[in-house]
């Protein structure tokens, strides 16, 4: 169904925008024709290119000169990086928390993220599966109180949540991730920090071969 937009927030039309994305409704590659998106939201061509730039600076669409704009439409190798570098950031976020005194509430915290994660496979519910696990590893770094390195990983999970949401969406039932968020939380009951970045980052080289193909199949899809 259109969605009519409100006056004059291209913010409101960034965010419907890439729903369109993540959902896969657009896919990789895809041309985001301006008069399209006038029609689909009932709205004038100023407020959807601001909308589109902004989608552009978050990396999830791509402005081409003379062509206009389009999704992303990201090479293995820079799939491999964006995720590669995820793991990084988020093993650096547990070393983080070992300097932290008390733990507990941390790990109460992440007890009811690992439900929610398993809640939404129980439902087949994509989006509420990419939610949770978002915020399972964000809770570390809001935890130290450490803004950049939160703000860092908010941004490049919002670059990396299409590429997610495809998987999710294909095979969501197999997923092992609760085993990880488990056994990364029973590490840091245990204050064993070393353990705990380690399964993060063996999570991520884990599911990256299965991000790599259900992109693949996506963008053959959109060609």
């Amino acid at each position: 169904m259109d969605v009519k937009a409100p006056a004059t927030i291209p913010y409101f039309l960034q965010e419907q925008i890439r729903e369109l994305i993540v959902n896969g409704t657009i896919r990789p590659g895809q041309p985001l024709r301006e008069q399209e998106l006038e029609q689909r939201f009932g709205t004038s061509r100023s407020p959807i290119r601001e909308a589109l730039r902004l989608l552009e600076l978050s990396g999830l669409v791509t402005h081409i000169q003379r062509k206009g704009f389009r999704v992303t439409l990201y090479t293995e190798t820079q799939i491999r990086h964006l995720y590669m570098l995820r793991a990084e950031l988020e093993a650096y976020c547990i070393r983080q928390v070992a300097e932290m005194p008390d733990v507990g509430p941390l790990v109460a915290e992440l007890g009811t993220l690992h439900e929610a994660i398993v809640a939404a496979m129980g439902r087949q519910d994509a989006r509420g599966f990419i939610s949770a696990s978002r915020d399972f590893y964000l809770a570390a770094a809001r935890y130290t109180g450490n803004a950049p390195l939160t703000s860092m990983l908010s941004k490049l999970y919002e670059q990396i949540e299409p590429l997610g949401y495809m998987l999710a969406r294909q095979s969501l039932e197999a997923n092992t991730i609760p085993s990880y968020t488990e056994g990364i939380i029973q590490a840091l009951g245990s204050r064993d920090f070393d353990r705990a970045a380690g399964l993060t980052r063996k999570y991520v080289v884990e599911v990256l071969p299965e991000i790599l193909g259900a992109y693949r199949e996506a963008s053959l899809d959109a060609a």
